[in-house]
């Protein structure tokens, strides 16, 4: 199955790649990948948590009590990898093309 995955699902799947994170923990790792540009708010975060996982692309895998609260830490799937990677890679696809295309244009001015 091919995935269409909007921005703050790409991100998501792209914190969890490689390790377990709980929310506060996938917040600051998307801060840090788009260089502080995309802040996500704790709202619409654990919705996109809800439907990745829904859709298999995350699992939970794990909770803990901290200070009294409570986190929950989620992990890539197979699943959720592999439409992580298709994306990434038709992403790749179209900016090289995106590039070629710049450097052979005419500029119009």
């Amino acid at each position: 199955m091919v995935y269409e995955l909007r921005e703050p699902s790409y991100l998501v799947l792209t914190a969890l790649a490689g390790q377990r994170l709980h929310g506060y923990g996938i917040i600051k790792e998307v801060l840090g990948l788009t260089g502080g540009r995309v802040k996500l708010r704790a709202g619409s975060l654990y919705g996109t948590l809800d439907r990745l996982v829904e859709e298999g692309l995350i699992t939970t895998s794990g909770e803990e009590v901290v200070d009294g609260r409570l986190r929950r830490y989620y992990s890539l799937t197979d699943g959720g990898a592999s439409a992580l990677s298709a994306h990434a890679t038709s992403m790749v696809t179209v900016s090289n093309e995106a590039l070629r295309r710049l450097r052979v244009a005419p500029r119009f001015a």
